[in-house]
């Protein structure tokens, strides 16, 4: 039996039962896939983040309660909490290799951790098929970026109210739907449903705002700007527009450590 350390943070919070927890794995090297994905279904978090050091950098990979997934935002900003202030790796910069989307970093500001990611390539398109009846309200725009589409609607409150059908979402054939509106108190609001990847809606999603930042940047003509995500336990993220680059900042909290039991073999 072999026996792997757990954190578990809240991420995109500065308290803890709030923002969108993770579960992060420090790994000396990489377990089989299939053991990886095992331990994201047992956790059923939105994410379970895997980190392995190489060299100067660390390698991480993603995985949900069902499939691996190319990015995430709030398991980086989890992992990058986990290295710089309870493992107390003294790197400012803590660099990240992925499969599929290259270089990720992360820089710690104060009490928030900043990721810098590179931006989605977003289009407008034509209406989605069903999305108002799907969705309850009339979509004022569509977009799609490289795996999500997206719709904007009239306002917060529209958001907040929605009660979309996942079997409409599921069936999209993309990675998710973001719902998105102006903010009432933050410059832009945003929901995120991703049932095909066994998330019905995650509560903060950083990799959603890859996205929504090319989107509101030029409509509010602002580079820095915050956003919330208004799932039921909320997250405050602290947005800028780098062009081809995005930077995503947040708040982290510890909530548990604890140990998985593997069995060998």
């Amino acid at each position: 039996m072999s026996v792997l350390t757990l954190y578990q943070v809240d991420a995109f919070t500065d308290r803890v039962f709030g923002g969108n927890p993770a579960a992060v794995c420090v790994l000396e090297d990489w377990l089989p896939d299939s053991q990886m994905q095992a331990i994201g279904n047992e956790n059923n978090l939105a994410e379970t983040a895997f980190v392995v050091p190489k060299g100067e950098e660390y390698h991480i990979r993603w995985f949900t309660p069902d499939v691996e997934v190319d990015l995430c935002g709030h398991a980086t900003l989890a992992a990058a909490y986990v290295l710089k202030n309870v493992l107390k790796v003294s790197q400012e910069t803590l660099r990240f290799q992925t499969l599929n989307k290259g270089r990720l970093s992360v820089q710690q500001e104060g009490e928030q951790l900043f990721l810098n990611f590179p931006t989605d390539r977003i289009a407008p398109i034509s209406p989605l098929d069903g999305a108002e009846q799907s969705l309850g309200v009339v979509p004022l725009e569509y977009w799609k970026g490289e795996t999500d589409f997206m719709v904007v609607v009239e306002n917060e409150t529209a958001v907040a109210a929605l009660q979309p059908n996942m079997q409409w979402i599921q069936q999209l054939g993309e990675r998710g739907l973001i719902v998105t509106a102006a903010g009432d108190t933050v410059d832009f609001v945003s929901r995120f449903f991703a049932p095909q990847t066994g998330v019905d809606e995650d509560y903060v999603t950083g990799s959603a705002h890859t996205s929504l930042i090319p989107l509101w940047a030029p409509k509010l003509g602002k580079k820095r700007m915050k956003a919330q995500q208004i799932s039921a336990r909320k997250g405050v993220l602290d947005c800028e527009d780098l062009g081809d680059r995005v930077r995503i900042g947040g708040h982290a909290q510890l909530y548990l450590k604890g140990e998985i039991y593997l069995p060998e073999g």
